[in-house]
């Protein structure tokens, strides 16, 4: 695979480097094998769509739309009390 150049503060590349270095990774592996893991937006997207298609089929989950809004909002307030404490 060849190789590519990215600009990143060198703050952030010394970060990631040590983070690295901890688990016994170079920079060049570590990115590697986060790239691997993280999805992207579209993929997020049709993660969720599968999700809710299988909710559906195995026991007729089907929030509506303001309904998910509702829960999402709920989701973040529990997220920020927790991340407060």
């Amino acid at each position: 695979m060849p190789d590519a150049n990215i600009r990143l503060p060198e703050e952030a590349k010394d970060r990631l480097a040590a983070i690295a270095a901890a688990e016994g990774l170079s920079l060049r592996a570590y990115l590697a094998r986060l790239s691997e893991t993280l999805l992207t937006p579209a993929e997020r997207a049709e993660r969720a769509e599968k999700a809710r298609a299988a909710l559906q089929e195995w026991n007729g989950y089907a929030p509506t739309a303001a309904e998910q809004r509702d829960l999402d909002s709920e989701l973040d307030r529990r997220l920020a009390q927790v991340a407060a404490r």
